[in-house]
């Protein structure tokens, strides 16, 4: 049986050059939480080029910097026209919040629109190893 999909499609829009994710000194170090939602979130099937929506929703923990809200806005905004996997961009989400903001935990969880029936939730989390401080 001939593949589908290829590595082309799996990789794609992995490595994508997107706006910078801006932050600002965190005034409080207390290990509050964070949540930002973005209910109107798109992004295209990189094999068939028909639009995936769906509701991201980032929650972190910060540590020396937040995130800018304006500067994050136009970075997820880059994703609607970008051929990237539903499983790609969450990881990928949280790649770049992790470099960005250096927080003490992060999770992206991405709760896709049913395409063919099919409905998809993909959560990724990292964690700062206890101890260590950001640089």
């Amino acid at each position: 049986m001939r593949k589908q999909y290829t590595d082309e499609h799996a990789e794609a829009g992995v490595r994508a050059v997107l706006p910078e994710i801006e932050c600002w000194p965190n005034q409080y170090q207390t290990g509050y939480e964070i949540e930002i939602e973005m209910p109107e979130f798109t992004s295209v099937c990189p094999k068939t080029g028909l639009p995936d929506h769906g509701t991201l929703l980032l929650t972190y923990v910060p540590d020396k910097w937040c995130l800018e809200l304006k500067s994050f806005k136009m970075y997820t905004l880059a994703y609607r026209n970008l051929g990237i996997f539903q499983e790609n961009v969450v990881n990928k989400m949280l790649e770049d919040v992790v470099k960005a903001a250096k927080p003490i935990r992060a999770t992206v969880t991405g709760e896709f629109l049913p395409r063919g029936g099919v409905h998809t939730r993909v959560t990724a989390s990292w964690s700062r190893p206890a101890g260590r401080r950001a640089r």
